[in-house]
């Protein structure tokens, strides 16, 4: 049994909690804030599953969300991998927090890897800023 290498990222986010998760919980509001690796998304004909179009190609979304436990597991697929990507809301005060895993797939180089957390960065900050702004 082995370790894959992984990264967790965290953004503090001044809006109700509530309100995070339902932004996050629905895919349609993806290319919103995952502008780096989201550029389009649409529903499929099998209820959990929605199609992306992302830098790379094509690609499948599958969400696992969880309001009572702040849980926005997801799946990803395309041509050359699939992971699952755990993340998850937690209130903070009248704020909350949002923490997203990325273990490295195996194709992955560690180099290639960290190119592409790093990249999420640009993501988190785009998602504090359409919910911080949402009401204004």
């Amino acid at each position: 049994m082995s370790i894959e290498p992984s990264i967790t990222k965290t953004v503090t986010i001044d809006c109700p909690y509530e309100r995070v998760f339902a932004f996050l919980a629905d895919p349609a509001n993806w290319p919103r804030w995952a502008v780096v690796n989201v550029r389009s998304i649409e529903p499929t004909d099998d209820p959990d599953w929605w199609r992306m179009s992302t830098p790379l190609g094509p690609a499948r979304l599958r969400l696992r969300a969880n309001a009572e436990f702040g849980i926005l597991d997801h799946d990803y697929v395309d041509e050359t991998a699939s992971w699952r990507v755990p993340a998850r809301v937690i209130p903070n005060g009248d704020g909350a927090e949002f923490m997203i895993t990325f273990h490295r797939p195996p194709a992955f180089t560690d180099s290639f890897f960290k190119e592409q957390t790093d990249l999420v960065d640009t993501e988190l900050a785009a998602l504090k800023k359409v919910l911080e702004t949402a009401g204004e």
